[in-house]
Order: structure tokens, then sequence, then C-alpha cells
């Protein structure tokens, strides 16, 4: 029997009232953060269950691809302790689901990657003498960085995770933005990132820097993008949920995002402010500010057309482009970099943020014939409606790096459309790996664990929906 050796979920959004894995009171839209939710409750009897299938001690490393804790639209003390509640039933003192957590921010919780890079940044500064020549920050790891001695540790959930006696020495490492796995035998590479470089709105800076400078040089590696664009993605998607009533009316913006002007008049003090800042040919800057506010508005266009707000399948043309944008420029750099020149002859690449779950073999210049793609989905209730391009998976891999996907949920009008199901990336002719084949045996989604976390979530999502429309037509407070 094939061993899982990795489990990877993400967008699991805690704290946050629309996330399955948040618990809400009785009859209430206010969040109980002590208690694990229903939804939760059942997925982690669902890991437990695939975890027992192991033959051996050995227990698989849990991969967190992002955005795992809530920062924008919730406050981090709630945040917090739903993962206090996702810890204690993955990590029970009788005996533990995963040996290892290694955990890559997201957007929704980039400031958990701030706070452990600077972290990083200042231990190293304390082992240089008074007078040293100080490097600059850096801003992402070498994506094998966790695998080795000399891993970074999440500042925030290692600090979590040790409050619990028996797990006093226990380190959740950190990867950002992209984290790999890699088979010398056989130049098997499986790349993780959380996925929202894909996406236009989150390299806004660096869109707006070539239209401020159209003759600089336009960044290549992902440690220039993130130099460029860290504190608009931490400010924006990251910290305003710690800002009182500020961060309730952003709230309000995300769950009103069909109104995009809303979203524009929120980005145009910016504008303003870089119209001020740099001194432009031109007529002036208040023309310089307008021109900036199309741009702003312009970009802002483009992420109505991305993934979470489209329908019709689980990559629309723009997102499609950034991703091959993404793969073909910034990810490969830094596979040649950190593989030292070496493209792997094998290549996966999972993927979150989109809140889409899919597996599809896709083709892309400078890699191999073949990459499998794969989309972890998400836990949150986006729509009043139900959405059936909306779910969650968990991408599973064995030691040989074979993956799989275990489709957990999918929103449906209807109950039945919620049964778990054993998906797997491929192009014609492909054959079932060795991992699908095995757990296509250990897998009935008409028994438990798998039906009881199917009709949960048939019953939690409607709840969940209910109370975003409630929010968005003004009828709660």
């Amino acid at each position: 029997m094939t061993a899982i050796r990795y489990v990877c979920i993400s967008d699991l959004h805690l704290g946050e009232e629309d996330s399955l894995l948040t618990n809400l009171k009785v009859a209430s839209t206010d969040v109980d953060p002590t208690s694990a939710s229903p939804v939760l409750t059942a997925l982690i009897r669902c890991l437990e269950a695939l975890v027992a299938g192991n033959a051996g001690a050995k227990k698989p490393t849990l991969i967190l691809n992002g955005d795992v804790l809530e920062l924008a639209l919730t406050n981090d003390n709630q945040a917090m302790m739903v993962f206090e509640r996702f810890v204690e039933l993955i990590m029970p003192p009788a005996g533990r689901l995963f040996d290892e957590i290694i955990y890559i921010p997201g957007n929704h919780d980039h400031h958990l990657w701030e706070l452990a890079r600077e972290t990083q940044y200042v231990n190293y500064v304390k082992t240089l003498e008074p007078g040293s020549y100080l490097p600059n920050p850096w801003h992402v790891t070498n994506m094998l960085a966790a695998r080795g001695a000399g891993s970074l540790p999440s500042f925030t959930l290692t600090g979590l995770v040790q409050r619990y006696p028996h797990l006093r020495d226990f380190v959740v490492k950190t990867a950002y933005p992209n984290y790999a796995l890699f088979d010398d035998a056989s130049r098997r590479c499986v790349v993780f990132s959380h996925g929202h470089y894909v996406e236009a709105l989150y390299h806004l800076m660096t869109t707006l820097t070539d239209l401020l400078f159209p003759t600089r040089k336009r960044p290549v590696h992902i440690w220039d993008y993130e130099a460029e664009n860290f504190a608009w993605i931490d400010f924006f998607w990251s910290a305003l949920g710690r800002s009182g009533d500020v961060g309730q009316d952003v709230e309000r913006i995300y769950e009103k995002l069909g109104d995009k002007e809303q979203v524009k008049r929120l980005l145009a003090p910016l504008a303003d402010g870089l119209a001020k800042r740099y001194d432009l040919p031109g007529p002036g800057d208040r023309i310089e500010a307008w021109l900036l506010k199309l741009a702003i508005g312009a970009v802002v266009d483009r992420f109505y057309a991305t993934e979470r707000k489209a329908a019709g399948g689980p990559l629309n043309r723009e997102t499609a482009a950034g991703l091959d944008a993404y793969m073909t420029g910034p990810l490969k750099e830094q596979i040649l970099t950190d593989l030292k020149g070496n493209m792997p002859a094998e290549l996966t690449f999972v993927f979150g943020h989109t809140h889409k779950p899919f597996e599809k073999d896709l083709s892309f210049d400078g890699y191999p014939e073949w990459t499998s793609v794969y989309n972890t989905g998400g836990w949150v209730v986006e729509t009043p409606d139900p959405a059936p391009e909306h779910g969650g998976s968990a991408v599973l891999l064995d030691e040989a790096l074979n993956a799989v996907s275990l489709r957990l949920y999918n929103e449906s009008e209807d109950a039945a459309g919620y049964t778990v199901r054993l998906e797997q990336a491929g192009h014609p002719g492909a054959p079932q790996n060795d991992l699908f084949k095995s757990l296509a045996a250990r897998i009935d989604p008409a028994a438990s664990p798998w039906r009881d976390l199917s009709e949960c979530v048939a019953r939690e999502v409607p709840i969940r929906a209910a109370n975003l429309k409630a929010r968005i037509d003004g009828k709660t407070g």
C-alpha cells in the first residue's frame, strides 16, 4: 500500500465568519472561536483516516499553502484562537497526525511572513559587529530551505503551537513565496505556492512603477516582485482587519466586490500620493493623478475578471495568462537559481488562492512537455448562491512525489453534489499513478468519515450563504 508522505491544504481563512472552518454560535452569525466548527472536525476526521492508512510510525508532513489565518477581514485574536482549535485536532497529546508542518504565507496572512523575515533579519544582524555594513533585508526564501537545518521558523505559528506543553519543541517552518520538494534520483520536483502573484492586482506597485518609469528594466526575479509589492500586499490584504472600524469597512468592500467603483474610490488617494511624490514630466500633479487613477482603474477592472469573480470553469483567460506569466517568468528563474541551473525532468505545481480546485496537465515554455497543475481551492463561502466551481481539496503526495487531488467538496444546489472524489492531473495517454490506485481502494465516499464530511458541508454552506446575503443586503449590523 502506497503511503501518504505529504498533505497540502490551503485557504482555510481561519477566523473569517464565512469560512466553513470557523465555528459560529448556535442560531447566530457571530463567531465562536472557543470551539471547533463542525466542518473542521469532520475534515480532521478525514485526515485521520488518511494518516491511519500509512504503514509504520512515520507521519506525513502537512503543507499549509497560504491564507491559513484571516488577517484582512477579522481580528488577530479571533484568527489565532481558531488556529488553536485546528492545532488541537491535528496535534493532540495522544498522537499527532503530522511530524512536520511547512507554512507558506498567502496574501491574507502575508503579515506573518513579514514577522518571520524581520525576526530572521534582526537575528542575523545581532551576529554582526557594531559598525558592520548591513545588507538589505531579503524578501524570499530559497525554495529548498525548509528541508534544511537552517530553515526559517514561522514566528507567530510556532509561538502559538509551543503554548501547548506537549508541543514545546515543535517548530512550524516557513517558506515564501515558493517551496519545493525535489527527488534527486528521478529529477521529479513539486513546487508549492499560494498563487496570489498569478493575479495582476497583487503586483499593482510593479505595474504602476512601470507606468511612472517606462524606461526602467522590469523585474525578472521573484524577490524583486516581492520587494516592490510586499508593503501593498501587507497593508491592504493582510493588515486592515486589525484597523478597528476601518477594517470593518474594508470587509464590507470585500463582500460587495460586485461594485468596482468602491474599490477604485478606496485606491484613489494612492494615485494622488504618487503624483505628489514623483515629479513626472507633464502638465502637473492634477493631470498626473488623473492618469494614475485611470491606470489603477484598469488594474482593478482586470481583477474583476479573475477567478474568484468568474464563472464557467476553474481558470478564466485572464488568470490562465497570469499563471503562464508566473510560471515562465519569476518561478522559472527561481527554479533555475535554487536548483543550480537544472530544470527537473518532471514538475508538479500546486497553488490555491482562487478557491476553485482543479487538476490538469498544462504546457509552459521552458518546462518539460507537461506540467501537472493542482489547485487546492478554499473553504470560504463567497456568494449567496452556490458556485459549483468553488470548493476545497487536499493534494496528497507519496515518497516518490506522485500527486493526487482529494476533492473534498464543491458547492452544489443539491446535497448529493458534495460527494468526496479522487482526481489526478493528466493528459491524453497519461496513466493513473500508484498513489491514485492505492487511495481509490481505500476511500469510499459513501462511508464514514467521507460521507460525514459531505453531509456536514452540505448543511453549513447554505448557512454561511444566507448570512452573507443578509450582510450584503444590509439586514445585519
